[in-house]
């Protein structure tokens, strides 16, 4: 009898103790509240924050060390993607190969970064072009990240300093097979426009009441006025004429702008589902 009774026991102490172990996990379900740490959740848990993501793609243009300490203790930080706007999506990896990062691309890649046409172009990677290009035919007419086309990748790919002769060789060999094919740079109409037209668009245009409800036109590095979120940098805006605009990698989003006599007062974006004006100030 007494050992039926300490086994009974036993088996209802295991029960209880299963029990016990559980009650963190029905708080969380019943509350919200995570009971371990006092950090908030982001709010798309277990989706990786997005300002680690985007902060991920932003150093892989310029800062090997940044990515390490990101990457190196989170792996799949090597493949994050990141929407600049309008569907402007960006991997780590395509930051690095489109501003020719070699040292930043092989450390992605050995992290489990998915390299593409346009990382093997700005490696001067011959071969793997060719046979990308034999499998796919157009696909060298297809622009990266930015409206960057493929031309430009292996361009980009000679700026850095340092390049061995072999790799500088390597590249130029792929910018004479690509512009052989005579289509490998294409870019968007963009009539021309002077400094002093780029100045009227510059400047603030709000449509809401929340900090972030607005855009800056502002001019990026190549003296062509740009759109992004407030005080941020955005994508190139190709003039097509008459007011209108395109968005860099975005044709179904039209962008115009609104005028009294000589001053620039809002900009309309249309894209499939949604219009949007937003003044400037």
């Amino acid at each position: 009898m007494s050992n039926s009774i300490n086994r009974r026991a036993v088996i209802r102490s295991s029960a209880f103790g299963l029990l016990a172990a559980s009650l963190p996990k029905i708080l969380f379900a019943k509350t919200g509240s995570y009971p371990y740490a006092n950090t908030k959740v982001f709010y798309r848990y277990p989706s990786i924050d997005d300002a680690i993501v985007s902060e991920v793609v932003g150093v892989s243009h310029f800062n090997l060390d940044r990515v390490k300490e990101l990457v190196g203790k989170r792996p799949e930080l090597a493949r994050a993607t990141w929407d600049w706007g309008f569907g402007d999506w960006e991997t780590a990896l395509g930051a690095a190969s489109h501003v020719g990062r070699r040292d930043i691309a092989d450390y992605l890649i050995s992290k489990g970064a998915r390299p593409d046409i346009f990382t093997f172009a700005m490696f001067g990677d011959e071969a793997a072009v060719r046979a990308m290009v034999a499998a796919k035919p157009g696909i060298q007419s297809i622009a990266g990240p930015h409206g960057i086309t493929l031309l430009q990748h292996v361009k980009n790919g000679l700026e850095r300093e340092g390049l061995t002769d072999d790799q500088k060789q390597r590249n130029q060999k792929l910018i004479a097979y690509l512009e052989s094919l005579g289509n490998a740079d294409v870019v968007p109409v963009n009539l021309e426009m002077t400094e002093a037209d780029n100045e009227k668009y510059l400047g603030n245009y709000l449509y809401g009441e929340g900090p972030e409800d607005g855009f800056t036109v502002r001019l990026n590095m190549r003296r062509q006025i740009s759109l992004g979120k407030l005080n941020k940098f955005g994508g190139s805006l190709y003039n097509r004429g008459n007011q209108q605009f395109e968005y860099n990698g975005a044709p179904s989003v039209a962008i115009s702008f609104q005028w009294e006599g000589e001053k620039v007062v809002s900009l309309t974006i249309t894209e499939p589902d949604l219009t949007l004006i937003a003044k400037k100030v």
